[in-house]
């Protein structure tokens, strides 16, 4: 029997990294697009969009994992996914449907600047259910994003943006902070059925509290970008790579679309982030940043399997 030598192993594992790095790279892009495709949508209804996003993502994971993992395999990642993956699925429900309510009241970049902090909420979150440990240096990183968060919603007791939106934009954050803990802590979870899980949820939630469901031809077509492309192609990119890269990288990648997000919704309908959403926004990167950097100093730990720390999509 043939023994691969070790050359051969780490030219399969820089492959892997770096299809990984790419794939990853390619879903932050595409998340980053949300909320410019958003603002081009004439619908009155939040609850409608909801549904339609929703309902176009489920049927293009469906397609993706029967393509992959044929109809068996399928059904068995399903069945597979018990409690770990229902939580999992609901608060991908949950965070994406607060994106589209949260867009509604308050700037893109309010909910992705917000949203920038999810790998520190998830250490606190991470300390305080499962007594995780965490550095001093994470302690002060997270304590530096709380303050950014306060800086940038501190606009809304001014009227300059809604306090419900920022409300939601926090949901959104700590939806994906339990999610990326609960996918740590069960490392077997895979994201791209339970995500798939949390779309059909949010499609069947939004139904129920939807006005009028029929929406223009050009609105469809958006829709359709919103929910298969947006957020569907962008997780099936997302959960093939971010297996493959270590966290510290995936992490730095995820950034890419909280940058992007709100320059896209700049360049193409004018929407000017407010001098608060710049400074605490800034003040949000600089912690993340420099968290990351610190990361890469250290010795490198093998990751598990699922364990990512990103921002997840909205």
């Amino acid at each position: 029997m043939a023994v691969q030598s070790p050359a051969i192993d780490i030219g399969v594992k820089q492959r892997d990294e770096r299809l990984g790095l790419l794939l990853v790279f390619l879903s932050a892009f595409v998340w980053s697009t949300g909320g410019a495709i958003a603002r081009f949508l004439e619908v009155d209804d939040s609850w409608t969009v909801v549904f339609w996003r929703s309902l176009f993502a489920a049927f293009f994971l469906v397609g993706f994992l029967l393509v992959r993992d044929g109809p068996r395999g399928t059904a068995l990642q399903f069945r597979a996914m018990g409690v770990p993956g229902v939580i999992v699925g609901l608060c991908f429900a949950s965070a994406s449907t607060c994106f589209v309510l949260a867009i509604a009241y308050t700037t893109v970049a309010n909910v992705m600047l917000i949203n920038a902090g999810v790998p520190l909420l998830a250490a606190l979150l991470g300390w305080i259910l499962f007594r995780e440990s965490v550095s001093r240096t994470t302690w002060a990183a997270i304590a530096a994003v709380l303050a950014g968060v306060a800086i940038m919603v501190s606009g809304s007791f001014g009227g300059i943006v809604s306090p419900l939106g920022d409300m939601l934009a926090v949901t959104i954050a700590c939806s994906f902070a339990v999610a990326t803990v609960v996918t740590r802590r069960y490392s077997e979870v895979r994201m791209t059925s339970a995500v798939c899980f949390g779309t059909i949820a949010a499609c069947l939630v939004a139904f129920m509290l939807s006005g009028p469901l029929a929406v223009g031809l050009v609105d469809v077509g958006l829709l359709f970008a919103f929910g298969a492309l947006n957020l569907g192609l962008g997780m099936a990119l997302f959960a093939s790579g971010a297996r493959l890269v270590p966290a510290s990288i995936a992490a730095l990648l995820g950034t890419f679309e909280t940058i992007a997000g709100p320059v896209w919704v700049w360049l193409i309908h004018g929407e000017v982030p407010s001098l608060r959403t710049i400074v605490g926004g800034t003040v949000v990167f600089a912690a993340l940043l420099v968290h990351i950097g610190m990361q890469f100093a250290r010795k490198p730990r093998p990751s598990r399997p699922g364990v990512t720390g990103i921002p997840s999509p909205h």
